[in-house]
């Protein structure tokens, strides 16, 4: 794992607090062209909110935090 990829983990792994408080978990999976793959678990899978909780919280903060190594995220079920 490059050292980028592994700074993204972290910084997943920092966030998943957020996610596990409503019963939901997130794992990172991959970092590849600029694009930052997330498995969900738990609550989150089914969840009504995931794309608030996903789109508008965890990637505008990686985009925050990554901004000229991360376009996005991608959910993976």
């Amino acid at each position: 794992m490059n050292e980028i990829a592994k700074k993204i983990e972290d910084k997943i792994n920092e966030l998943k607090f957020f996610v596990q408080q409503d019963g939901g978990d997130m794992e990172f999976v991959a970092y590849k062209n600029r694009i930052v793959y997330l498995r969900l678990m738990g609550n989150c899978v089914g969840c009504g909110l995931v794309d608030v909780t996903f789109r508008e919280g965890i990637e505008m903060i990686m985009l925050e935090e990554f901004p000229n190594d991360v376009d996005g995220i991608d959910i993976i079920m």
